[in-house]
């Protein structure tokens, strides 16, 4: 892996309320008796008080069970989550409505300056990469299985431009695949979304004279049908024969549907896995500065295996200032540790890169 600095998942809410077992806010406490949950960490060091976030759905699954790996532990803290997202999650941090926020997309400059202004004179918003959430092309297609699909195919049915599954472009792609002469009906987030933003990022980037309609948090081409939040979007395919859509590897696989295989910049039609994934985030760049950890996702990469369509799950976060400053920095220890990220892989999600990892556990030790 090579990260570079340059200058260095209808709406679905997760509320976890969390009543544990003895932990101060100063204290380390040892596991409970007869459990490890999800290979939860040998020992949390723990804090008291509560916590109110909202944003990415994307990482709701993750949130899930990262508040109950840390529930197990620690005693005298709540946590509500709600999947609001991204683009509710960025305002809430900017209200000073969350004590933090989770967003598929780092902050625009002009949202920097307005969450850093929130935060307190001396302070900055950080974005920090937390998850890793590959994003799925999903479909219900009768008797056609392992479909595969380039960006500028999809770039096309997205844009309207392609809309029948028997399409040229597409058999050419799925020899010996007995596609039927049916309408494509594309599904799309109808709230705004950090994974909107990173799918278009990716048609745009892969697919530049077949998509041009930029990236955006909010959907902008014509056509198709709007879900809101992911499991919406994932419910909305599950139940409409011939339908597509993008949704992360988690809702995909909690939903039972097909994902196709998408040609990477190494001219491989890739299978979804955490592998492929990871190794997809393994050539993004640093591009904020210190410990406000932005990326920049190469969704050309050559790197034989990877998945092209991933994105970074960040936890907005003041670094000073905060009166909650002790739990969040506990709660975020946890989840950047070996086992929180390792915790998440059943769940269709990728381990942060060991690089980038490192820079994540700083960027949380810098909160104070």
């Amino acid at each position: 892996m090579k990260l570079q600095r340059s200058g260095f998942l209808a709406g679905i809410a997760l509320t976890a309320a969390i009543a544990l077992a003895a932990c101060g806010s100063d204290n380390t406490s040892e596991p409970a008796a007869g459990g490890n949950a999800s290979g939860a960490a040998a020992s949390i060091a723990c804090a008291s008080g509560s916590l109110t976030a909202q944003g990415s759905t994307a990482q709701a699954n993750a949130m899930s069970q990262w508040i109950k790996d840390y529930q197990g532990q620690c005693a005298d803290a709540k946590i509500d989550y709600q999947g609001t997202g991204s683009g509710a999650g960025v305002q809430a941090i900017i209200a000073g409505t969350a004590d933090f926020a989770g967003s598929d997309s780092s902050l625009k400059d002009d949202e920097q300056t307005q969450a850093n202004a929130k935060c307190g004179a001396g302070s900055t918003a950080l974005n920090i990469p937390m998850v890793v959430g590959p994003i799925a092309v999903v479909y219900n297609l009768q008797g056609v299985d392992g479909l595969q699909l380039d960006a500028p195919t999809l770039a096309k049915i997205f844009a309207g431009k392609i809309t029948k599954w028997n399409d040229p472009a597409i058999a050419s792609q799925n020899s010996g695949a007995s596609l039927p002469d049916q309408p494509i009906g594309t599904v799309h987030r109808s709230d705004e979304s950090g994974t909107t933003d990173n799918f278009t990022k990716y048609l745009s980037k892969a697919a530049a004279s077949d998509w041009t309609f930029g990236n955006a948090k909010a959907w902008k081409a014509p056509g198709g049908t709007g879900a809101k939040g992911s499991d919406g979007v994932a419910n909305a395919v599950k139940s409409t024969p011939g339908s597509l859509a993008y949704v992360e590897k988690s809702f995909m696989d909690n939903s039972g549907l097909q994902g196709a295989k998408l040609k990477n910049g190494a001219g491989e039609y890739t299978e979804l896995t955490p592998d492929s994934a990871g190794k997809g985030i393994a050539g993004a760049k640093v591009t904020g500065t210190g410990n406000n950890l932005k990326l920049d996702i190469d969704y050309n990469a050559t790197t034989p295996g990877a998945w092209p369509a991933v994105l970074t799950t960040y936890e907005i976060v003041c670094d000073k200032g905060s009166s909650k400053a002790a739990l969040l920095k506990s709660f975020f220890t946890y989840t950047s540790s070996a086992a929180g990220q390792a915790s998440l892989t059943d769940l269709g999600y990728a381990p942060l890169p060991a690089e980038l990892l490192t820079k994540v556990q700083a960027a949380v030790a810098s909160i104070s």
